[in-house]
């Protein structure tokens, strides 16, 4: 079929295209005439997802989430907000909704589950694409019901956004509160058993006690060095045999020194009497006896000071003995202070791990009571639903263009049916489509043909018949 076929099949059935549009057009006006005519009331709600959390002071990962926006939609079109605007409203309570309810349920179910439903029909949630702003479509028949359920529906969301936010935190809350019940009486044993140890073992300041005993180590361990000298310097010089005289102790004793200087004076005086009354003289004996004696004291002085090594020997040694002892002993003490302050630091790491493991769940407990308290959300109303002026639907001149297109289209439809049930022979190329023989020539319509008509029906096919071939 080419243009010039449709344009003649449409000019041919005009009557029939403008019978439908016609139809199609009145029967869409009488429609919106006809049906309620419904408002819809638009409330906008913005949601921040830059802010921090007021609490925590960081930003949410949850909040920048690409899903996040398609969250909240679902939460505004869930059952949840849509029970607690029903019960906002009082729906339940209205005799008109009691009696709906009846009709259509028969009483079976929950009334504020059925108003719930119904009222998810009519509602629209559109988020914006390229912000935090959702939109909250409700379509109602009178504005003011359409404006409150918006309104309603908004208020709704916002509350069940702050209770998804503070249930949780209460839920934390309780478990950190227990938590930190058992964790504050830990950290109570705990302490009890490092004070207990201290008043046990008598210890005050761990550390200054065990600098002070280390101290007296080392003090009997100096004595020990020195009194370990002078033992074994007497016993090297009681080993030293006739060289007693050389000894130190002998030559600065002051008795010895005052002997010595004695006899030498003596025997300077002796050798003079021997030269001057000779060896028998009674002078000369009686200086002779004197030296003798002096001599004698000096011997005598000098075993006494070398008896005194044996004697400096015996008490060395038993000192010695004594500072070894003590040593060992003081070992022994500074070794179970060590023990004692081994297990001190033990139970003193346990206090500090106790006390850690509550401050952090303390810390939290008063984190997640504050959040559970909490009132704020970060969504927001922009703006609130007003009662719409104009209807939203039926729109009779959008309506009315859209029968026009909808209708011609039909018309359309319609006279290309009719013509393949009817088909007629319009123009050349259809009478040769129809016998399947070339045209020679096409004469002009005259008058009369012109009265009589400007088609052949596809019965007169004798006159088509009758014309040559090519």
């Amino acid at each position: 079929m080419n243009l010039q076929q449709f344009l003649l099949i449409l000019r041919a059935r005009y009557k029939i295209i403008f019978l439908v549009l016609l139809t199609t057009v009145a029967v869409t006006v009488a429609a919106s005439l006809l049906l309620p005519a419904q408002y819809t009331a638009t409330a906008t709600v913005v949601v921040d997802v830059k802010s921090p959390d007021p609490i925590a002071g960081i930003m949410l990962p949850a909040l920048i989430m690409p899903g996040y926006m398609a969250t909240q939609v679902d939460i505004i079109n869930s059952d949840r907000v849509a029970l607690k605007v029903v019960k906002m409203l009082k729906l339940d309570q209205s005799p008109q909704a009691k009696e709906q309810w009846l009709d259509d349920t028969e009483g079976k179910g929950k009334i504020e589950v059925w108003l719930a439903a119904v009222l998810q029909k009519k509602l629209d949630v559109k988020p914006s694409r390229e912000s935090n702003v959702i939109s909250i479509n409700y379509k109602a028949v009178e504005p003011a019901f359409a404006a409150a359920v918006a309104n309603a529906f908004a208020k709704a969301y916002l509350d069940t956004n702050i209770e998804l936010k503070v249930e949780p935190a209460r839920q934390y809350a309780e478990w950190f509160g227990a938590q930190g019940a058992s964790l504050r009486d830990n950290l109570e044993k705990a302490q009890r058993s490092l004070s207990d140890y201290q008043q046990q073992h008598g210890i005050v300041a761990n550390d200054e006690r065990l600098d002070s005993e280390t101290y007296k180590l080392n003090e009997l361990s100096t004595q020990l060095t020195i009194v370990q000298g002078q033992t074994n310097d007497v016993r090297s010089k009681q080993r030293s045999g006739g060289a007693s005289d050389t000894l130190p102790e002998v030559v600065q004793n002051a008795l010895i020194m005052d002997l010595k200087s004695r006899i030498a004076a003596l025997e300077g005086k002796l050798q003079d009497l021997a030269g001057n009354v000779g060896r028998n003289h009674p002078q000369y004996q009686r200086q002779e006896a004197e030296i003798a004696s002096l001599k004698q004291k000096l011997e005598v002085e000098t075993r006494q000071i070398i008896s005194g090594f044996s004697t400096s020997s015996a008490v060395g040694k038993d000192k010695e003995s004594e500072l070894r002892s003590a040593i060992d002993a003081q070992k022994h003490k500074l070794l179970q202070l060590k023990r004692e302050r081994d297990e001190l630091a033990v139970l003193m790491r346990d206090v500090d791990a106790a006390q850690k493991a509550y401050e952090l769940v303390t810390q939290r407990f008063n984190q997640t009571s504050l959040e559970s308290q909490s009132t704020q959300t970060n969504v927001s109303v922009l703006t609130p639903a007003t009662e719409p002026i104009e209807p939203s639907f039926p729109k009779l001149l959008l309506n009315i263009a859209i029968s026009i297109f909808l209708g011609t289209l039909l018309g359309v439809g319609a006279a290309f049916i009719l013509e393949m049930l009817d088909q007629r022979v319009r123009s050349a190329d259809d009478l040769s489509a129809m016998l399947g023989l070339s045209v020679l020539g096409v004469i002009s319509k005259t008058n009369g043909a012109r009265r009589r008509g400007n088609s052949f029906r596809s019965g007169s096919r004798r006159e088509a018949a009758m014309l040559p071939a090519r």
